[in-house]
C-alpha cells in the first residue's frame, strides 16, 4: 500500500539561487510531501557527474555532487525526512558510469586486454583495420553501442559498449571487482540512512559473454526500450539481487527496518518480471505497462489483470506508475483523440488524467507519483531548441524524442516564472517554465479545493484509512461498455468511465470520492470515482 514521489531533483526545489534544484531545495519542500501524504521519495541520482545525462553518469558513487550540496546536507535531509514520517529511496545506477569514473579513465590509459579494460566492455573491432564495430548492437538513446578509443601511442584501437551513450561505458558484471565495489556503495550508503534503492536499468549489467550480432540490432534504438535479449534481461542478473537483497536484509535484521530495493525493470511480460520479485531478490519492481496503455477500458483491463496475476503469484506487491522522469505526463499522453489527425483537447486529456490517478490508487500494491502528477501538471511541449538539454536529442537529432518537457522545474508559487522554484531570475533556471504554470501552482492548488492537488491527498488519505483496500484482492464487476468497475474487500468500488459522455453508475448513492463532479446516478465522462458499499454489485 505503500505511496511514493520520485524527486527529479534538479526540478523539485532550488535552495542555493543557482537555478538548479538541489537537496536544500528538497529539504524544503519535505513538508509538502508530509501534507500529501506519501509514505517517501525517490531521490535522483545526486552523486558527482559531469551530467552529461542529469546524473545518469556517475564519476563517483559515494559523494554527493557539489551541484546538489554535500553529504552534510544530504545527512540533514535524511534527518529531517525521517522526522517527518518520510522514507528516502536512493537511486543507484549499477549498468554504466560516466566516462569520466577513474576506472574508466585508467581503462583508457592501459593496453588492450589489460586489467583495468576487463571493469568494461572493450573487445577488438571487425574488419581488416578493426574499423568496425564488434557487433552490430545499436544503443538506446540512439546511434552504434561502440566507440573505438585511440591508444596511447595514437592509433585508433580498440571499441568499448555503452548502451545508452558514449558517455557512459557499461560495467562488465561478470568482473569481481565491480561485484565487490557496488556491495561496498550500498553499505556506505545504508550506513547514512537511506532506507533502500532505486535501481536503474535493473535488467541489464550482464551481456551475452559471446557478444554476438544481434538480429534485431535497432530494436533498442526504435523502441529505447530493453528489448534485445542478448544484452538485457539475462539470467545472470539475478544472482545481483538476491546478493542486494541479503545486504539490505541484513540492515534490517539490525533494528528491525526495511530496507527496500525497487527495480527498473523493463521485461518482456509480467510473467518475466515477477522473475525479479521472488522473496529473496528484489521487493518492487516498476510496472512500467500503464506508461504505454492507451486510453482504452479493455486495455487498462488487460495490463492491470496480467500484472496482478503473475506479480501476485510470487507474493509481491505490483507497483504502479502512470508518470515518470523518462515518460510524457499524463494530460498530454490522455489528450489526444481516437481518430487520425484529431487534435489533442487538454481539457479531455486532463480530467482523463484525473481518472486514471483515482484507477491506479485503487489498486492493490505500491504507487510512484511523479512529481508535479498530483498538481496536474501538462508536458511542455514547446521549450526553445537552444534549451534542450536531453542527450536524446543530441544522438537522434529529433525533439520529440527527448524527455525535457516533464522536466520542467516545479511551480511554487506567484503568477511569473520561476514561480518560487529559485531565487534566480527566470532566465537563470535550467529549464523554461511556460506561464501556463501558475495555474498549477502549490500554492494556488492548495487554495483550490477542487484541485488536483486535493484530489490526490484525499485519494492518499483514504487509500491508507480504509479498512477494504486494505485486502489484496481484487474482482471485476459488471460494467458498461467502455467502463471498467471493480471491487475491493467488503465494500470498496471503484468505477472508470473511458467515453466521452456520462454513463450510469454502478452503484447508488454520492460517491466517497470523484475525479469530477457527478449527478446523482450518473460517472461524469472521463471519471473515476470510489463508494464504499455494503456489498458489492452483482
Amino acid at each position: 500500500m505503500c505511496s511514493l514521489q520520485p524527486r527529479y531533483l534538479r526540478s523539485f526545489r532550488d535552495g542555493n539561487g543557482d537555478g538548479v534544484g538541489d537537496l536544500r531545495g528538497a529539504r524544503a519542500g519535505l513538508p509538502h510531501l508530509a501534507m500529501l501524504g506519501v509514505d517517501g521519495l525517490w531521490l535522483g541520482p545526486c552523486f558527482p557527474s559531469p551530467q552529461r545525462d542529469h546524473g545518469y553518469d556517475v564519476a563517483d558513487y559515494r559523494a554527493i555532487d557539489p551541484l546538489f550540496g554535500d553529504l552534510a546536507e544530504f545527512d540533514r535531509l535524511i534527518t529531517d525526512a525521517h522526522t517527518l514520517g518520510l522514507k528516502i529511496i536512493l537511486d543507484v545506477v549499477p549498468n554504466h558510469c560516466s566516462s569520466e569514473h577513474p576506472w574508466f579513465r585508467e581503462a583508457l590509459d592501459a593496453e588492450p586486454e589489460s586489467a583495468a579494460r576487463a571493469r568494461f566492455h572493450f573487445a577488438d573491432g571487425r574488419g581488416e583495420h578493426m574499423e568496425l564495430p564488434p557487433n552490430n548492437w545499436r544503443a538506446m538513446f540512439g546511434g552504434p553501442a561502440w566507440t573505438r578509443v585511440r591508444e596511447a601511442d595514437g592509433r585508433p584501437g580498440q571499441w568499448y559498449l555503452h548502451l545508452f551513450t558514449p558517455h557512459q561505458p557499461d560495467f562488465n558484471w561478470r568482473h569481481p571487482q565491480v561485484v565487490d565495489s557496488f556491495d561496498d556503495v550500498l553499505r556506505f550508503w545504508l550506513d547514512r540512512g537511506v532506507d533502500g534503492f532505486r535501481i536503474d536499468v535493473a535488467v541489464g549489467l550482464f551481456k551475452h559473454p559471446d557478444l554476438p550480432d544481434s538480429p534485431d540490432p535497432t530494436a533498442d534504438e526504435d523502441a529505447r526500450d530493453a528489448v534485445n535479449p542478448l544484452a538485457w534481461n539475462r539470467p545472470e542478473v539475478h544472482e545481483v539481487w538476491r546478493r542486494w537483497r541479503a545486504i539490505c536484509d541484513s540492515y534490517t535484521a539490525r533494528d528491525g527496518k526495511e530496507r527496500t530495493l525497487v527495480g527498473e525493470v523493463a521485461a518482456p511480460t509480467p510473467a518475466d518480471q515477477a522473475a525479479y520479485l521472488r522473496p529473496d531478490e528484489l521487493h518492487q519492481a516498476f510496472y512500467l505497462d500503464l506508461l504505454h496503455t492507451p486510453w482504452d477500458a479493455a486495455a487498462f483491463r488487460a495490463r492491470t489483470a496480467a500484472a496482478l496475476k503473475d506479480i501476485a503469484s510470487v507474493g509481491a506487491p505490483v507497483t504502479w506508475v502512470l508518470n515518470n522522469h523518462d515518460q510524457q505526463r499524463t494530460p498530454t499522453r490522455y489528450s489526444r483523440g481516437a481518430l487520425p489527425g484529431e487534435e489533442p483537447d487538454p481539457e479531455r486529456g486532463a480530467a482523463r488524467a484525473r481518472a486514471a490517478a483515482l484507477l491506479m490508487l485503487a489498486l492493490p500494491g505500491a504507487a510512484f507519483l511523479y512529481q508535479g502528477e498530483e498538481l496536474g501538471l501538462p508536458e511542455v511541449t514547446d521549450l526553445p531548441p537552444e534549451a534542450l538539454t536531453d542527450p536524446i536529442v543530441a544522438a537522434t537529432g529529433d525533439p520529440d524524442k527527448g524527455r525535457d518537457g516533464c522536466r520542467v522545474p516545479l511551480p511554487w508559487a506567484g503568477e511569473h516564472a520561476p514561480f518560487g522554484f529559485s531565487d534566480a531570475p527566470a532566465h537563470r533556471v535550467w529549464l523554461p517554465q511556460p506561464p501556463s504554470f501558475a495555474r498549477h501552482s502549490v500554492q494556488r492548488q492548495r487554495e483550490d479545493s477542487e484541485s488536483s492537488w486535493h484530489l490526490y491527498r484525499d485519494a492518499l488519505q483514504l487509500r491508507r484509512s480504509l479498512v477494504p483496500l486494505r485486502d489484496p484482492a481484487l474482482s471485476w464487476l459488471p460494467a458498461p461498455p467502455d467502463t471498467l468497475v471493480f471491487g475491493r474487500g467488503t465494500g470498496f468500488v471503484c468505477a472508470v468511465n473511458f467515453t466521452d459522455a456520462p454513463v450510469t453508475a454502478p452503484v447508488a448513492g454520492k460517491p466517497l470520492l470523484s475525479s469530477l463532479p457527478c449527478d446523482e446516478g450518473k460517472l461524469a465522462a472521463n471519471s473515476a470515482a470510489w463508494w464504499l458499499v455494503d456489498r458489492l454489485p452483482d
